[in-house]
C-alpha cells in the first residue's frame, strides 16, 4: 500500500507476518559498469534550494530497487553502504538481488 506523501517511506508490506517500511528506487543510470541508484534526495521536480535529504537507515527497513534492465535487488536498510549514492550489479550487493522483472521502458518520443 502507497504511504501518501511520508518522506521516509514509500510503500508498506507484509513480510513473514510483520510490518516492513521499504523505500523504492528506480534509475536508468550507468556508470562504470554499474547501476547508479542516489540514495539522496535534492529539492524537488522544479528546483533545488540547496537541501539534500539522506536516507536514515532508522527510518526506513528495505531498499527495493528496480534498474532500467528489469533487475531487481531487496537491500535491508543496515546494508546500504552510501549516502548520497549506491552502485548495483557488482559483487557488493549480489546477496540481495532478487528475479528479474519487466525492464523499464524510455519514455516514447515528443
Amino acid at each position: 500500500m502507497p504511504v501518501g506523501n511520508s518522506r521516509d517511506v514509500d510503500l508498506m508490506a507484509i513480510l513473514d507476518g510483520e510490518p516492513l517500511r521499504v523505500q523504492v528506487k528506480t534509475t536508468t543510470q550507468v556508470y562504470n559498469g554499474r547501476w547508479r541508484v542516489a540514495v539522496c534526495t535534492r529539492g524537488g521536480n522544479r528546483s533545488w534550494n540547496g537541501l539534500v535529504k539522506y536516507l536514515d537507515p532508522s527510518r526506513y527497513d528495505s531498499l527495493f530497487v528496480l534498474v532500467a534492465d528489469g533487475r531487481r535487488w531487496f537491500i535491508p536498510s543496515a546494508e546500504i553502504g552510501g549516502t548520497t549514492a549506491i552502485a548495483l550489479g557488482g559483487p557488493k550487493y549480489s546477496e540481495f538481488e532478487i528475479e528479474p522483472g519487466r525492464p523499464i521502458r524510455p519514455p516514447a518520443d515528443r
